[in-house]
């Protein structure tokens, strides 16, 4: 139970920043208790707290994107204005999560054997940290959220998709398309939040359910181990939320991917070494 609580607080802290919170309870779980790889179907349930997290940080937003969608789609209301706008945004996020849900489904298997090794992680984090610096310092900053279309929602679930392998972090991946569509900071990292709901909700849910079933395959945590450490996350996947969004609107990500380049070479180093197993 400390171990999940420890894994809960991590998921937490690290699920929001372009620093990949699948890498770090990956490379976590080697280090803690019997050192076992906590899972993907733990971190799968353990991100629903922190989506949670961003549900109700943004529950103002996201009401009134569903008002706006389903009076245009379900009630074939004429919108006009902001309202038009809100269910415009609804679609660009169903437009974006299609990506994600597609290959996410038809790559289960090598999601949760193939890419956890840490090989990948470590050699992952450094890649795409570099690719996230590039992004950032290219980017432009003109573009704000209502300048989104279909093809750029396309392209922001393309690079969500990039983080089904642990290490290239689903903000980090999105945050870099963004800014190189030429979307301020801001404006990538609030998209990045919303697109994420339906991927993380629906891969969580489709765990939770694997878990609870009588057949499922026996995991590093107990069930009650996992849900103790997923209210751990939403709390504090809150306060970062809240943190981060004040963060970017005047800093760069730099101080992230210099600590990605150093996690992932130190990674690297204590596998070269034996000190940990791939």
């Amino acid at each position: 139970m400390f171990d999940a609580i420890f894994l809960g607080i991590l998921q937490g802290l690290t699920e929001f920043l372009p620093i990949s919170s699948s890498a770090h309870i990956r490379i976590a779980g080697a280090f803690l208790g019997n050192a076992q790889d906590p899972g993907a179907r733990f971190t799968a349930i353990t991100q629903i707290g922190t989506e949670l997290a961003v549900l109700i940080f943004f529950r103002k937003d996201i009401a009134r994107i569903a008002t706006a969608w389903i009076q245009q789609v379900v009630l074939r209301r004429k919108l006009y204005g902001d309202e038009k706008g809100q269910a415009r945004m609804g679609w660009l996020i169903f437009i974006g999560s299609v990506p994600i849900v597609i290959l996410g489904y038809l790559g289960k298997n090598m999601i949760q054997d193939n890419f956890r090794s840490l090989w990948l992680i470590a050699s992952v984090l450094i890649i795409f940290g570099i690719i996230l610096g590039i992004a950032d310092r290219m980017g432009s900053k003109r573009l704000e959220l209502s300048s989104l279309n279909a093809p750029h929602g396309i392209l922001y679930g393309l690079a969500q998709s990039l983080a089904l392998i642990p290490g290239v972090s689903r903000s980090g991946a999105t945050i870099a398309m963004g800014r190189i569509l030429g979307y301020s900071r801001s404006a990538a990292l609030r998209y990045s939040f919303l697109l994420a709901l339906p991927a993380v909700f629906g891969s969580g849910l489709y765990e939770l359910k694997d878990a609870l079933s009588s057949t499922a395959t026996p995991n590093v945590y107990s069930l009650s181990q996992t849900l103790v450490a997923t209210v751990i996350a939403f709390v504090i996947g809150y306060i970062v939320i809240a943190w981060l969004l004040r963060f970017v609107a005047t800093k760069s990500f730099m101080p992230f991917i210099i600590y990605r380049i150093v996690l992932g070479t130190t990674v690297l180093i204590l596998l070269a070494t034996g000190t940990i197993n791939p």
